[in-house]
């Protein structure tokens, strides 16, 4: 049985749902027309009730995890209102876009692998939450290759964490059979 999230981690995860809300306020997905704020939402359902994780930093992390990379929202912004705990997770799944994205990429996944555990499982639900709104969707199932790959590389960076940690084996398994889903039905 998950344990409870308690009254004060409740508190931080309201807090971190009505601040994300704000900050991606009129941003919409690929498609032009869904809220991005619905994507937010997902992975942080995701997480708590596919992969089992009831950590508050991790779900007001999940929450937050686009804040910083899609919106002016900065990292002494997070740290402010939820902590350095809950910050660190954010800028791990931050990409530098001053980088070009060959670089980005390397160097997200250099910062990803030494980070929080945490970090690692929100990727791996925003990767599958990402991979599950591609295949909804026909237009993006030109870059089905290319999300597959994302996801297999989330799966490998968070390998040694489903060794320590059961809501990453689970979020593996998870992943795993939603790419062999998407190639199947490629």
């Amino acid at each position: 049985m998950a344990k409870d999230v308690g009254k004060g981690g409740m508190a931080l995860i309201q807090k971190a749902a009505s601040f994300a809300a704000r900050a991606h306020a009129g941003h919409a997905r690929a498609d032009g027309i869904t809220p991005y704020f619905s994507h937010v939402v997902r992975v942080t359902l995701v997480l708590r009730h596919e992969y089992g994780c009831t950590d508050p930093e991790a779900i007001a992390a999940a929450m937050l995890h686009d804040t910083i990379e899609d919106t002016p929202t900065d990292y002494d912004d997070i740290a402010e209102h939820f902590g350095d705990g809950v910050a660190k997770i954010v800028a791990a799944l931050t990409k530098s876009m001053i980088l070009p994205e060959p670089k980005r990429e390397v160097d997200y996944d250099r910062r990803l692998a030494a980070a929080d555990w945490r970090a690692r499982l929100i990727k791996l639900a925003d990767v599958y939450d990402n991979l599950s709104d591609m295949l909804q969707t026909q237009e993006k199932r030109k870059s089905l290759a290319k999300m597959i790959a994302k996801a297999q590389r989330a799966m490998k960076l968070a390998g040694d964490d489903a060794k320590r940690h059961e809501e990453s084996a689970r979020a593996i398994k998870i992943v795993a059979a939603l790419v062999r889903h998407a190639r199947a039905s490629a």
